[in-house]
């Protein structure tokens, strides 16, 4: 089938694969790869990092040999892998991928990754250790949750989105403000005439989601089986023993890798594992929907009807098509 090209004659546009954990995006991506000559671009914050395989759910081998995959593998958990970092090695294989007249799909949950590559980031401070060391003090003292209200307070949006337990992102905003007297939600905004027009004009972003949630949780329920049933526990543990790793890192604050990390730490029985670890899933699951109902320019497909992956193939393929003319 015919891949569709853009106006600046430089290939087959872009196609975004959005949608929850466990929505079935891989699936829809590779069966699409059958249809179309085309190469999978992770948008996924933990399939960068090396050794975090089975509770990233990543790609397989044979997945990965049946149709070129980027951006899975490419860094230590060790060392950080950032928004700005992916838009820039996307926006070169984009272009790489093109040039060779193939489709890049876009394929992920990460939808940080998603608005940044569709709108671009705004200039945000890096990384500041003077600040987050201080912030680790608060949290030790008085616990997240004191430093979610407070973030309440100076920054409501982002607060609004984010659950009292997400130290990561908590910290970071609240690093935000301190440096900079903004609010994070600030940065995020995209409220010029260029952005509104990207929002119509860019490549198109499919988002698998579903009409039963119970039909989704019950599908984390049973990858998160899964893990536990590959090694997923083992896997966490060969992490630990490196060393040089502190669940501190983006990388292990990866969900499921958090929970696993601190059930080895604590000694937690296996069954309080997959209560907790399950549950983290589920409240990464509904931030993903809350991201996702803030992105008015994607295109829904059902993730839970009985026939939903041929019909989602059906629908990208018909968009691929009447894009190309």
């Amino acid at each position: 089938m015919a891949t569709p090209s853009g106006t600046d004659g430089a290939g087959p546009l872009p196609i975004g694969i959005a949608g929850p954990t466990a929505s079935g995006k891989s699936a829809l991506a590779l069966a699409l790869a059958e249809r179309l000559p085309a190469e999978i671009i992770s948008v996924d914050s933990a399939l960068v990092y090396r050794g975090l395989d089975i509770g990233s759910a990543k790609p397989t081998p044979a997945e990965r040999a049946a149709v070129p995959h980027h951006l899975i593998d490419i860094r230590d958990p060790g060392q950080p892998y950032s928004a700005a970092e992916f838009v820039r090695d996307a926006t070169r294989l984009i272009a790489d991928i093109r040039a060779r007249g193939r489709t890049p799909l876009l394929v992920g949950g990460t939808m940080l990754y998603f608005k940044a590559l569709r709108h671009g980031l705004d200039d945000m401070p890096p990384a500041d250790a003077a600040v987050r060391a201080q912030l680790e003090a608060q949290a030790r003292q008085h616990g997240w949750p004191a430093l979610h209200a407070e973030l309440a307070r100076v920054d409501p949006l982002t607060a609004a989105r984010l659950p009292p337990g997400d130290s990561q992102r908590i910290q970071r905003a609240l690093e935000v403000w301190r440096l900079t007297g903004r609010p994070l939600s600030s940065f995020h905004a995209t409220n010029s005439e260029a952005a509104r027009a990207r929002q119509t004009s860019a490549w198109p972003l499919f988002s698998l989601e579903t009409e039963d949630r119970a039909w989704l949780h019950r599908r984390i329920a049973e990858r998160f089986d899964a893990m536990l049933a590959a090694g997923f526990l083992d896997e966490v543990a060969a992490l630990r023993a490196r060393g040089d790793l502190s669940p501190e890192l983006p990388a292990l604050r990866a969900v499921g890798y958090r929970q696993a990390w601190q059930a080895l730490d604590e000694g937690w029985p296996l069954a309080l594992l997959r209560e907790r670890g399950i549950a983290a899933t589920r409240q990464l699951a509904k931030r993903q929907l809350t991201w996702l109902r803030g992105m008015p320019w994607r295109r829904r497909l059902s993730a839970d009807a009985p026939d939903a992956l041929p019909r989602a193939v059906q629908a990208v393929l018909a968009a691929a098509a009447a894009a190309q003319n």
